[in-house]
């Protein structure tokens, strides 16, 4: 019973997993994620503050240095611009990751910004919500109704052979780790405020 426990809260949490990485990957180290955006403005108006939202309080004054460096560094010698500039961004971002409690993979290109990401950025960018929570719902049923239907035909043929077994509860564990990990994410989120 308790293998079967730790089994079941894995699974849950691997389930999650795929949300987790949303918000962790390929936006804020994005080249068209917010962090890059805002870093590259300010390095052209010169003015590092903006930056400082991105990290935590201890990561400050690296940051202003980093910031400081680059911009000395570009002005003294222009053939080395972007050199300082990427570096830069790679301090910034690393910072910005370690905050988050994410370990920093390199910039990503731009592109990658997975869709439902992007409207929620426009979301706040407008002042307007529109249909983002509508169609995050949507696309959650859509998978629970997915993942639903394939356990329940299977579970009907499930007693007929070990292999027919086997395949309904590979897809059952599928369906209850997915509503496991949706109910984990919504905890957490929920102990987290």
């Amino acid at each position: 019973m308790k293998l079967l426990k730790r089994t079941l809260i894995a699974g849950a949490a691997s389930a999650a997993v795929p949300f987790l990485t949303v918000s962790l990957h390929a936006h804020c180290d994005s080249v068209d994620g917010p962090v890059i955006q805002e870093a590259q403005a300010a390095l052209q108006a010169g003015e590092v503050d903006s930056l400082l939202k991105w990290v935590e309080p201890e990561f400050e004054t690296e940051i202003i240095n980093a910031f400081e460096r680059a911009t000395t560094v570009a002005q003294e010698a222009p053939a080395a611009k972007d050199l300082a500039e990427q570096w830069f961004l790679e301090t910034l971002i690393r910072r910005h990751r370690e905050g988050e409690g994410a370990s920093y993979t390199g910039i990503k290109p731009a592109g990658q910004i997975d869709p439902a990401i992007r409207h929620a950025d426009h979301a706040l960018e407008t002042g307007a919500l529109g249909d983002l929570a509508e169609h995050i719902s949507h696309t959650v049923a859509q998978e629970i109704e997915k993942r639903f239907a394939e356990a329940n035909k299977l579970r009907e043929t499930a007693s007929e052979s070990p292999e027919a077994g086997r395949e309904f509860v590979a897809a059952y564990v599928d369906y209850i780790h997915f509503i496991e990990g949706l109910q984990l994410l919504v905890q957490n989120e929920m102990h987290h405020h």
